[in-house]
């Protein structure tokens, strides 16, 4: 590949895909580098023994902008399907719907911990304020029974770490889901036996992968050129371009970069390089890896429900989901179906070391951990991914900061998605990300910092990440 483009994608997730679609849509040419063989991120599926199936959970949020859920109608038709909800989560002993349902809580949860929420929403006015943490703020927001019972657990799950030691940033982020369970707790309190929102998603008909493949496919048509496994080691920003270089020895020179790559990837292979400072500052910047485990169960449906969260510290297992359930496809095989089993850890861990039977073996210990039915095991393989979930470790923000701060001076060089602005981001945020990022593109190839900035702050503001 060599050239002259008006503007270089890196990374061909959700973000990138949707930015280079864009971008060529409105008449500029657009190479997009991807260093996988595949596009699509972790957004891509691939099938397991003739299931399709996703890396973890995704789902497509019915609330995202118009503009966006026409956009993806369009391009999808009558494959993108909306869905009702069928989520699970364990507290205590007991399996509770998502969206929370106050009745299924009061008839379900054990009458201590009901009396401890029942407290605790009572006393809510007179709790403290938000303190600097995870834990505090949580605690704050819906109380110590439903922190030491769900948040909690989850996020030394998710993160490795006690909510004591994660910012508080995190917490603020997922203000919405917070209020699903202050919601829940006033009903109790005030005798309610109301059901809350069922809740619901877009899902493609094929699986979350058809989504950007399908993206893909658009990018393809509007002329963007495409390329796998080019893995870029070198942005070199000049006064006048961008050379971008990959390590097959590959060259193409651009007007425009948007980068998808890990702030601490970019940090270690743009020119000129950061200073001292903000290198250090970017190392500190860490993401959780996780392990995703595909146990093949024989006989048809294991469950009708589509994923089941589980808090309980007993097993480092965090959720596991049924791909089959999130869709209505009728090539689905009926004899056979998957569960996707997610293990957030690092990689120094000593689970990241584990084959793929013991795996299996962890999989099917939390089945009966947790009282969920067992699996007629005819099959198992695995995938392990580094760069799952930015770390938001108490005072992340100071590192964080630094090195944003350098990438916003690089000239021609815009950071955009999951990776790229160390945000824990849904797929529809990812893509609205991305057509901000063009929208941000005047009309003479100059990018607009003030309009892209108003983004990132509204962007900011919008977030509601899972615990």
């Amino acid at each position: 590949m060599a050239g002259s483009y008006d503007l270089i994608v890196i990374g061909a997730g959700p973000a990138g895909l949707a930015a280079s679609w864009r971008a060529a849509q409105r008449g500029m040419k657009v190479a997009l580098l991807e260093r996988a063989d595949h596009v699509g991120g972790l957004a891509a599926s691939f099938d397991v023994v003739g299931v399709r199936v996703d890396q973890g959970s995704h789902r497509l949020d019915p609330h995202a902008p118009p503009e966006l859920l026409t956009d993806l109608r369009g391009l999808l038709g009558d494959d993108l399907q909306q869905r009702r909800r069928s989520s699970r989560i364990r507290v205590g002993d007991e399996w509770l719907s998502l969206p929370f349902r106050a009745d299924e809580v009061s008839r379900r949860l054990p009458a201590s911990l009901l009396a401890r929420v029942a407290r605790d929403s009572a006393l809510s006015a007179f709790r403290r304020a938000e303190s600097d943490t995870y834990a505090g703020v949580v605690r704050s927001r819906v109380g110590s029974a439903l922190y030491d019972a769900v948040y909690g657990p989850l996020a030394e799950k998710f993160w490795g770490m006690s909510g004591e030691n994660i910012s508080a940033e995190h917490a603020r982020r997922h203000t919405a889901r917070l209020g699903t369970w202050r919601v829940a707790a006033r009903a109790l309190t005030r005798g309610r036996r109301g059901r809350a929102d069922v809740g619901g998603y877009y899902y493609p008909r094929t699986g979350f992968g058809e989504l950007v493949e399908t993206l893909s496919s658009a990018a393809t048509d509007s002329g963007v050129d495409i390329r796998t496994e080019a893995e870029v080691d070198r942005v070199r920003v000049t006064e006048d371009e961008v050379e971008v270089t990959t390590q097959d020895g590959d060259a193409i020179t651009g007007g425009l970069v948007f980068s998808t790559l890990p702030l601490p990837v970019l940090a270690r292979i743009a020119r000129p390089a950061p200073s001292l400072t903000s290198i250090e500052s970017s190392a500190r910047l860490r993401y959780r890896a996780m392990i995703l485990v595909y146990v093949v169960h024989r006989g048809g449906r294991w469950t009708r429900h589509d994923s089941h969260d589980i808090p309980d510290p007993r097993t480092p297992v965090a959720r596991i989901s049924e791909p089959v359930n999130y869709r209505d496809n009728p090539d689905d095989p009926t004899d056979r179906t998957v569960l996707c089993a997610e293990i957030p850890c690092s990689m120094t861990d000593e689970v990241w070391g584990l084959d793929d039977e013991s795996l299996a073996d962890l999989v099917d210990e939390t089945l009966g951990l947790t009282g969920l039915p067992g699996v007629d095991r005819m099959h198992v393989e695995t995938r392990r991914i580094g760069q799952v979930y930015p770390i938001y470790r108490a005072g992340y923000e100071r590192d964080f900061s630094d090195v944003d701060t350098w990438a916003r001076m690089i000239r021609r060089v815009v950071t955009l998605g999951r990776q790229g602005l160390f945000v824990l981001d849904n797929i529809d945020q990812a893509l609205l990300m991305a057509y901000d990022a063009v929208d941000a593109i005047r009309d003479d190839g100059r990018f607009d910092r003030y309009a892209w900035t108003v983004a990132r702050e509204r962007f900011h503001r919008s977030t509601d990440p899972p615990v």
